[in-house]
């Protein structure tokens, strides 16, 4: 009589089952990990505390920047800094850029809200059509630029090329005024209006301030409040 003894698969050990299952857990979190490094890398954080929020401009056919954004397109999130820019600029005793317009007719408005998601970022001040619009403080005119939401508006560098004053809405430009024109403080440059965005009923000047960025590109910089640097 033949005997045949039928074995049992012996079953794998539960402990090396869990082992094997935590390598494989760790393996796979670590591929996902990389993979995610891989597709954004490059892009700056914006909700970390203390981090830069950066928005750059689109450039047209012809490189030059194409700004819908009332001024700066580069913010930082770093109040102690912005407030040593303000107070370094209202030591120089800046003129208020509309004539005789005076520190009692101005009115907080830099983080009011404007369309969908974006504060004011300057000071509008109301004055009738026509009136002159005068240069803060020496400088350069680095750029008279039309756009959409500003209408016809000057970027003016300060005299140490740090900062720079934006003046939008304008109904039009000081006649003669050119790029690269060197302006005195006080001098004429433009003229209160509503082009761009503005409301046609409300004539006003639209003032920002902000420190520019190592490249110096008119479009950048840090927005900073005008109505600290004015008062």
């Amino acid at each position: 009589m033949t005997t045949v003894t039928r074995r049992t698969p012996a079953r794998p050990d539960f402990k090396y089952l869990v082992a094997a299952g935590l390598v494989g857990f760790i393996l796979g979190a670590f591929v996902v990990a990389s993979l995610g490094d891989r597709t954004f890398s490059g892009t700056r954080s914006t909700s970390a505390k203390g981090a830069d929020t950066i928005v750059t401009a689109a450039l047209d056919d012809a490189g030059s920047p194409v700004v819908d954004a009332p001024a700066a397109t580069i913010g930082r999130t770093d109040p102690a800094a912005t407030a040593r820019d303000a107070r370094a600029l209202a030591e120089r005793d800046l003129d208020i850029p509309v004539k005789g317009v005076g520190s009692d007719k101005l009115v907080r408005s830099f983080h009011d809200q404007r369309g969908t998601g974006r504060e004011h970022e300057a000071i509008d001040i109301l004055a009738p059509r026509n009136t002159p619009v005068i240069a803060a403080e020496d400088g350069t005119i680095a750029r008279l630029f039309v756009s959409k939401a500003g209408g016809n508006t000057i970027y003016q560098f300060d005299p140490t090329s740090e900062y720079c004053y934006y003046y939008a809405h304008l109904e039009r430009y000081a006649d003669g005024l050119r790029e690269g024109d060197h302006v005195k403080k006080g001098q004429v440059i433009g003229y209160v209006g509503t082009s761009g965005n503005a409301p046609k009923d409300t004539p006003h000047l639209h003032f920002a301030v902000f420190r520019l960025t190592p490249d110096k590109h008119w479009w950048e910089g840090t927005p900073l409040d005008p109505y600290d640097i004015l008062r």
